[in-house]
């Protein structure tokens, strides 16, 4: 169904991308340091989900609506950065100190999972990424050409996912650390807003 050729030449420059920083990765990183070493897993879960979604439409040809389109791509790529503004402004109000009575202690479980998939969803350059990147490694001599787009999609979604959880997970655990301090714990808030609004300003500003 594939050929093993391309899948190793694949599995290499996968690998590449997902170690290399991006903006999913500064995202992660930023929400384990607002909610701790879980909001950083569950961040890095929500992005393979969409990830996944992702994948899923460029096998169905629904991605390549995006190059058609201008318009689709110009209202996602709003309504991406204006949800990191939003963010943005959350982090920047947050106040709580974790420990004290009733404080928030950054994002939760479930939040930081949706916050990290709606982040991915609403950037269309993600979704250009996979129209480009993923038929590079099919083969259509051999066939399946859906099932082959699913096992490197799939594929890509795993090896990010290990690694973008490592990531949140350390930068979590480092925070965890530091935000003994109300002092520290403020500034992490505020560094974790500036990420926030650099992305919105990086989509916003993307060109087609």
């Amino acid at each position: 169904m594939v050929d093993m050729h391309l899948y190793t030449a694949f599995l290499v420059a996968a690998f590449a991308l997902c170690v290399t920083p991006g903006p999913d990765m500064m995202f992660i990183v930023a929400m384990g340091g607002r909610g701790g070493p879980t909001a950083g897993v569950m961040a890095a879960f929500g992005v393979a989900c969409a990830m996944l979604v992702h994948a899923v439409a460029a096998a169905l040809g629904l991605s390549a609506l995006f190059l058609t389109l201008p318009t689709l791509y110009q209202v996602l790529r709003w309504a991406g950065a204006a949800y990191l503004l939003y963010l943005t402004v959350q982090a920047f109000r947050d106040r709580s100190v974790p420990g004290e009575e009733g404080a928030a202690a950054g994002p939760g479980m479930r939040r930081a999972f949706w916050q990290g998939a709606a982040t991915n969803l609403l950037n269309p350059k993600v979704i250009l990424f996979n129209v480009a990147f993923l038929p590079q490694f099919v083969d259509p001599s051999l066939g399946h050409v859906r099932s082959q787009f699913l096992l490197l999609g799939f594929t890509i979604v795993v090896m990010g996912f290990l690694w973008d959880g490592f990531v949140g997970l350390l930068s979590g655990r480092l925070a965890a650390v530091l935000r003994r301090s109300a002092r520290v714990n403020r500034a992490l808030n505020v560094v974790s807003g500036t990420v926030f609004a650099g992305l919105a300003v990086r989509l916003a500003a993307s060109p087609k």
